[in-house]
């Protein structure tokens, strides 16, 4: 793995980062942030992956604010996939094309270590592809549920069949935050360990920010710099994500008093325009991560086209499935076709990649 060393020439200072968010003209911006993007990415390649998102259970005891998707263990329509329905979503993407399943749920309280090495091996026993699962809210719990650490845990999974961690749970790393959107979810410094032990041990993960909830501007920097920080150390993010916030369904949506009030006009709603800025933000400010993936999911295919210029250089996945933002309301339908015509009408070569961005095929 490389890194790259804090401090270097013409490297965004956080004060710098927060003024341009702040103040930043955004078409200066975003052309700032798409120079960058050619200087690292000169071939005029736009990657995506052919995926499926799994989720093995919708039932979670965090009860996260933010969160639609969650049920409780005792609700009608609360569920574990069987193995039948699972290895069907799986053979259906690899017929698709696909190369990775992501693989993620809530925090189950009936499920054991067990349940998830069980999991990971009956899949790889059947199937050829990649497993990139678990964010590090689902690593801590079977840790502790388990009484290892996470580095255990985690070479545990690995053992197991999993070859990659994504980068949900991190919403926003800032414990201020957390305490009011999610306080049973794990703090910020669990979220970066199981990332660092991670990394330590060879394996590749992704990075994310939910942004648009309750956060501040000086949230979003703390959140990028701790990103940048251990990526200085390790090397070991592929990618960063960032997606806005969508309401529908979900208990700040619902409520109407104070709680869940915005501090500041500068995310009084996740617009295109602060999704524009915050992406070009991120592409400039983390030098040291190659890839940024722009985000059809939350945003539409036409804005995930525009984001190609202001510093992204990845379309994500194609996501044959999707469930949790769709819990929101929020529903795109975008095929592998439409990414591959979205990305040549923007003036890009379309490339399928492999998790680690390994590509495998120009259109």
């Amino acid at each position: 793995m490389t890194t790259r060393q804090a401090g270097k020439p013409g490297r965004i200072t956080n004060s710098q980062a927060l003024a341009l968010l702040k103040k930043a003209d955004l078409l200066k911006l975003g052309q700032s942030a798409d120079e960058m993007r050619k200087k690292l990415h000169p071939e005029k390649v736009v990657t995506f992956v052919v995926d499926r998102n799994i989720n093995y259970t919708n039932v979670c005891i965090n009860q996260c604010s933010f969160c639609a998707f969650w049920r409780s263990e005792g609700s009608a329509d609360a569920y574990v996939l069987d193995d039948a329905t699972l290895f069907s979503k799986i053979e259906e993407t690899l017929a698709l094309g696909g190369t990775q399943i992501l693989i993620q749920g809530g925090l189950h309280p009936q499920l054991d270590i067990d349940y998830y090495t069980r999991l990971l091996t009956s899949i790889k026993q059947r199937f050829d592809i990649d497993i990139h699962g678990f964010s590090p809210p689902e690593i801590c719990y079977i840790a502790d549920s388990s009484d290892i650490t996470i580095s255990e845990a985690l070479q545990i999974l690995r053992s197991a069949g999993l070859d990659s961690i994504p980068g949900g749970g991190a919403e926003i790393l800032s414990d201020r935050v957390r305490e009011i959107l999610s306080p049973k979810k794990i703090k910020s410094s669990r979220w970066l360990e199981v990332m660092e032990s991670a990394h330590r041990l060879g394996m590749r993960t992704t990075a994310t920010m939910m942004f648009g909830s309750i956060e501040t501007p000086e949230d979003i920097i703390t959140h990028l710099s701790v990103i940048r920080d251990l990526q200085d150390r390790t090397g070991g993010f592929t990618a960063f994500i960032p997606w806005s916030f969508q309401p529908g369904n979900t208990e700040i949506g619902k409520d109407k008093g104070t709680k869940y009030q915005k501090p500041s006009a500068v995310n009084a709603a996740a617009t295109a325009v602060e999704y524009l800025r915050v992406l070009a933000l991120s592409r400039r400010y983390l030098d040291n991560i190659p890839n940024i993936q722009a985000s059809w999911v939350t945003q539409g295919l036409k804005l995930a086209q525009v984001a190609l210029r202001f510093g992204a250089n990845d379309f994500g996945s194609t996501m044959i499935e999707e469930n949790v933002v769709a819990s929101t309301g929020v529903c795109y339908l975008v095929s592998k076709d439409d990414i591959i015509n979205g990305i040549k009408a923007s003036g890009f070569k379309p490339a399928q990649r492999d998790t680690c961005y390994n590509i495998l095929k120009f259109y």
